[in-house]
């Protein structure tokens, strides 16, 4: 689209009002509803739909088929995986519509966070920052900062670092065998040594 600041594909729609940050770009069959805020430098794949009051902060990659409802937060540097699913409402219905906001439940998924392919979110819940769940995991209950993550209920199976490798170590000690980056892990209390 030509005279902005972002890209946006002739087949896709943003709707008037939206706030999409500079350098960002959407691709084929998109659609951004009017009251979304789209931070810097963000890639929205093909087939997305970003509903009303959805918060997304910067380099957010947002990979095709992915829709995300109203009570979503995604902060800085988070990865939706293709396909992956938000939900916004415990106990939806078709004869008995829940389309009042009092009854989205918020959904917050922290800084650098990555959520693989296919996985399912629950609503009300927070997905810690620089955390990790598998693909087609479903997630019925918050993540620790940097957890590995994955099953059906996904569970807890080990953690992380910010570059995405799964930790070493054992006690209290950790490394990434990657970046060899160092952590303390207390408990489910991750700490990056500088």
């Amino acid at each position: 689209m030509k005279g902005n600041l972002y890209f946006v594909h002739p087949t896709s729609v943003v709707d008037q009002g939206a706030v999409i940050g500079r350098d960002t770009k959407i691709w084929h069959f998109s659609h951004i509803s009017a009251q979304a805020m789209i931070g810097q430098d963000c890639k929205i794949g093909q087939n997305v739909f970003i509903s009303d009051h959805v918060k997304i902060g910067n380099n957010v990659k947002i990979q095709n088929n992915v829709s995300i409802y109203t009570g979503v937060v995604l902060e800085d540097d988070v990865f939706c995986g293709p396909s992956m699913v938000f939900t916004n409402i415990v106990n939806p219905r078709s004869k008995f519509p829940r389309n009042d906001p009092k009854y989205y439940q918020k959904t917050l998924v922290k800084q650098g966070a990555s959520i693989g392919a296919n996985a399912t979110i629950l609503c009300g819940i927070t997905i810690g920052k620089h955390s990790f769940i598998g693909a087609a995991s479903v997630v019925t209950k918050s993540v620790p900062d940097y957890g590995l993550v994955y099953g059906n209920p996904a569970m807890l199976k080990g953690w992380v670092c910010v570059c995405g490798k799964k930790l070493e170590g054992k006690n209290q000690e950790w490394m990434c065998p990657d970046c060899q980056k160092a952590y303390d892990i207390n408990g489910q209390k991750v700490t990056a040594k500088i």
